[in-house]
């Protein structure tokens, strides 16, 4: 455990360390590299930015509207006949759409029922397996300034689905 202690400490200086002399190496004028990178993002931040307000618009209209109720109700029926514990399908609907409104959704599951439960692995594992799928596409399509996501969504939306019925039957295989 002190090995990882110690690794922890001095990684992240120690990559900081090498890119500097490894572009001083190279003859790179590293800090105005670095300058013209934060432009750059900078730039970035800014034209993402609409994208980002409409998410958030987006997401607090969903929970305040009562639609999220209406998803798990109508969804209720079928997770139960698939096996995935109900307690879960409010993270299974949010995660897709907000990683911070999911990271909630986990913590108060952990806190009602235990990190160590079925329903708390099951909610860990659905986390790790799964991706933020309407805001990685709002940000990124958005950035560069792509409007027509094509088949992106429906890939992403079968992989997230996939995700969280294997998160569902590997916990239960392994601790239900």
């Amino acid at each position: 455990m002190a090995i990882i202690n110690i690794i922890s400490r001095y990684a992240l200086p120690l990559f900081i360390s090498v890119i500097l002399i490894y572009g001083h190496m190279k003859g790179v004028d590293v800090y105005s590299t670095f300058i013209e990178g934060a432009k750059d993002g900078l730039t970035t931040a800014i034209r993402i930015m609409p994208y980002l307000v409409a998410m958030f618009v987006a997401i607090a209209m969903f929970r305040t509207s009562g639609a999220m109720d209406i998803f798990i109700f109508t969804l209720t029926p079928l997770a139960k006949a698939v096996g995935i514990p109900t307690e879960v399908l409010p993270l299974i609907i949010m995660r897709p759409i907000s990683g911070m409104a999911s990271l909630g959704i986990l913590a108060e599951l952990f806190n009602t029922y235990g990190a160590d439960s079925l329903v708390g692995r099951v909610a860990s594992t659905a986390m790790g397996s799964s991706e933020t799928i309407f805001y990685t596409l709002s940000i990124y399509f958005g950035s560069v300034g792509i409007k027509d996501i094509r088949y992106t969504l429906i890939a992403a939306l079968i992989a997230e689905i996939t995700g969280f019925l294997v998160a569902v039957a590997i916990c239960t295989f392994m601790f239900g």
